[in-house]
């Protein structure tokens, strides 16, 4: 079973990255390489000073049924 591109939910990697360009690089100005590379890390400095851990509130159960209904809906969309 392929995981579809659109479940970037499911992978923890994508929502780091899409806090750090929602939160920091969106709103930020930066005139050089070096000053975006400064204002990547301090946001990670800043995250990592109160780091928690991330807690599934999902079970596995309803994650496949989600999985298995894009999956559906996928096939259906590309018989159409």
């Amino acid at each position: 079973m392929r995981i579809p591109t659109t479940s970037s939910w499911l992978n923890m990697v994508e929502r780091f990255f899409r806090d750090l360009t929602s939160k920091r690089i969106r709103r930020g100005s930066f005139t050089s390489v070096p000053d975006l590379i400064a204002a990547i890390c301090d946001y990670i400095d800043q995250h990592n000073e109160n780091p928690l851990p991330y807690i599934w509130t999902a079970t596995a159960e309803s994650i496949i049924a989600k999985v298995g209904r894009a999956r559906l809906a996928l096939n259906k969309s590309t018989t159409e």
